[in-house]
């Protein structure tokens, strides 16, 4: 598995992998456990949650790309995205994207 296999501003891009040889000898290659990073980068903006939110919306008009909906996950502390817009009135905190900060 290489960088090739995801876009450029995919969370995984630069995860590291490792290697599973399966009892009938076949290698298969796998993504590393990828944890929530402690430090986050500046917040840029805030956003309250309201009815109809969604994380890739929200990712799209503060960030200008919906697939960086995961950065809004991690400077929230957040494991899965829909967590970040249950709870309508909500404050996300929305990060700086730091160049090649993956």
């Amino acid at each position: 598995m290489s960088e090739d296999k995801f876009s450029a501003n995919s969370r995984y891009v630069t995860a590291p992998t490792a290697e599973h040889t399966r009892p009938d000898g076949v290698v298969v290659t796998h993504l590393r456990r990828r944890f929530i990073p402690r430090q986050t980068g500046s917040v840029l903006a805030e956003h309250q949650v309201v009815e109809g939110d969604r994380p890739d919306t929200i990712a799209a008009a503060k960030l200008s790309d919906p697939e960086q909906y995961w950065r809004i996950c991690d400077v929230n502390h957040s494991m899965h995205p829909r967590e970040l817009v249950r709870d309508i009135g909500r404050i996300l905190r929305i990060a700086v994207v730091v160049s090649g900060d993956q």
